[in-house]
């Protein structure tokens, strides 16, 4: 079993932001963060989930997941996702991260866990401090998907 960990953080939101993800596999471990100059907690929140699943190079293991995002997590595991899909995202923020973010989901069928956050699970106080850090570099991306909607 694969187990990930994630977390997003903006500050201002919009504002400058961050991911922090963390992958777990047997005695392996592996931390992803990225940072940019302008994009919202939630777009970082998803975007965590995304880049983790991206990182894995088998689809043969079950995938949980452990996010404090109600977004995401509410998203998925409450089937909203696929309403917004089937409507075209009419109205819906980040299109193209959930369009991003759909085959990912086909291809692992990742299991889902809330975890609530600054609650002292470690490996989510750990992606935390990831996403903080990556917001606060000196080498901020462009969220290009963020910045050319709005």
């Amino acid at each position: 079993m694969v187990v990930i960990y994630t977390d997003g953080a903006a500050k201002g939101n919009p504002g400058p932001g961050g991911y922090g993800a963390v992958l777990k596999f047997g005695k392996h471990r592996k931390e992803l963060s990225e940072g940019f100059r302008l994009t919202t907690n939630n777009r970082m929140e998803l975007l965590a989930v995304i880049k983790a699943l991206e990182a894995l190079k088998h689809a043969d293991y079950q995938v949980e997941i452990y996010s404090d995002s109600k977004y995401v997590v509410d998203a998925i595991e409450k089937g909203w996702l696929w309403g917004w899909q089937k409507k075209g995202f009419k109205g819906k923020k980040n299109p193209d991260l959930w369009q991003k973010y759909i085959p990912l989901h086909m291809k692992f069928k990742p299991k889902y866990h809330w975890v609530k956050g600054h609650a002292g699970n470690i490996e989510n106080e750990r992606c935390d401090q990831l996403a903080v850090e990556a917001a606060e570099g000196m080498q901020l991306k462009v969220d290009q998907g963020y910045e050319n909607q709005n």
